[in-house]
């Protein structure tokens, strides 16, 4: 167990900066879809190191991106990210900024090249599958760069469902298919890797990521946003096989290039210092916890529990469909509406926080990422059966 940290609001020298008010903790269950909960563990360090890194007299938010501290901050992530999920040596790993959003345009033009079809003569495409709303800002980004094909849709189920294998329409000559292997506001998972033969594989995998162990050698390219299992908001991953870098649209920005980042060690511009940094050190408290393997076992405890307990309720309902439920987002509503407001104050009240859901979509959301203990769902379950026995 770590040491308590040291209260950065003293100086030092027994003087506490002006402005600061007394030091209080509170720590409730924190649901947010993104930026989300930490690991506890991993917070206490940052703190105690937030001043000081391993005696370096200053921390890492002031060090020299290029300096042997951070070098050696930098180096360590990157290890444990590529031993956390088994990363060939044939792919190389990325830590770029921007979140999925900048991703969505960063990536065709990296891949939508025509290189595929170009075999036999024809133009570039990419191949999309929709299922909700992080898949729709996909395909529309990336329309404005190439030909976009969208080969399957969820929109007849009401995004409750992943449209069946059997009916996407591919295009063998794609220079790739995308998909978003978690739908954070739908609430919505793929089940499995999905088979698309000889088409390279590309996942938006920015709410899913080191929740549950990857075949890395299914995908093509891997990448999402950290602000969900892995650190703060900054940090973007991706991981790509080295095959498909080095040909870029002309016009791509040069540091937007995945041949430039790779051969520049993510350090063309300077890196979100400070995300790599807590990036670091979440991998290092997953490997701890006994890994992705550990966390997969966790997470389905927790998906059971609450889904369990929504099923059957009859107040609560999860309109996902069962087999196709997200592991890291629980989309929930009330069958009357109106109690909305009511629920979501007796939640804050008793430390069950963020649990209002997606403006576009409304109703309830709890995400459960690794770090929510089980205690947290445990207490979101017990407060699910209280309301319901109070107003059912």
């Amino acid at each position: 167990m770590l040491a308590p940290p040291r209260d950065p609001r003293n100086t030092g020298s027994g003087r506490r900066l002006r402005g600061y008010p007394p030091s209080t903790m509170t720590r409730v269950h924190n649901f947010s879809a993104g930026p989300a909960a930490l690991p506890e563990p991993v917070l206490r360090q940052a703190a105690e190191e937030m001043l000081d890194w391993r005696g370096s007299g200053m921390g890492v938010m002031e060090m020299s991106h290029r300096g042997p501290e951070f070098m050696s901050i930098h180096a360590e992530a990157q290890a444990l990210l590529r031993e956390l999920m088994g990363v060939p040596a044939h792919y190389r790993t990325l830590f770029m900024q921007g979140g999925a959003l900048a991703q969505n345009a960063i990536l065709p033009l990296n891949l939508l090249n025509g290189r595929r079809s170009g075999r036999r003569g024809g133009p570039a495409s990419a191949d999309y599958v929709d299922t909700g709303v992080w898949s729709q800002k996909s395909i529309a980004e990336a329309r404005r760069y190439g030909a976009v094909n969208v080969v399957a849709s969820g929109e007849a189920s009401g995004y409750t469902r992943i449209p069946e294998r059997s009916t996407w329409r591919l295009d063998a000559d794609a220079d790739y298919l995308h998909i978003c292997s978690n739908e954070t506001i739908g609430g919505l998972e793929y089940p499995e890797e999905p088979d698309v033969g000889d088409v390279p594989l590309v996942a938006d995998m920015s709410s899913s990521i080191l929740s549950r162990p990857v075949d890395v050698t299914r995908y093509a390219c891997i990448y999402g946003g950290a602000q969900k299992n892995i650190g703060p908001a900054g940090l973007t991953l991706v991981i790509v096989r080295e095959d498909l870098i080095g040909h870029a649209q002309p016009a791509t920005p040069t540091a937007f290039d995945y041949r430039v980042v790779a051969d520049n060690d993510s350090m063309f511009n300077t890196p979100p210092t400070w995300a790599i940094y807590m990036a670091g050190l979440v991998f290092r408290w997953i490997k701890a916890e006994g890994g992705v393997a550990a966390m997969a076992t966790r997470n389905a405890a927790k998906a059971a529990l609450l889904y369990g307990a929504l099923d059957a309720s009859g107040l609560f309902v999860a309109p996902v469909a069962p087999g196709h439920r997200s592991r890291m987002n629980v989309v929930f509503r009330l069958r009357d509406e109106r109690l909305d407001g009511a629920f979501l104050k007796g939640a804050q009240e008793r430390g069950l926080a963020q649990l209002k859901g997606h403006r576009s979509v409304g109703g309830m959301r709890a995400s459960i990422y690794n770090a929510m203990p089980i205690e947290g769902v445990q207490a979101l379950v017990d407060y699910l059966r209280e309301f319901e026995r109070a107003h059912g």
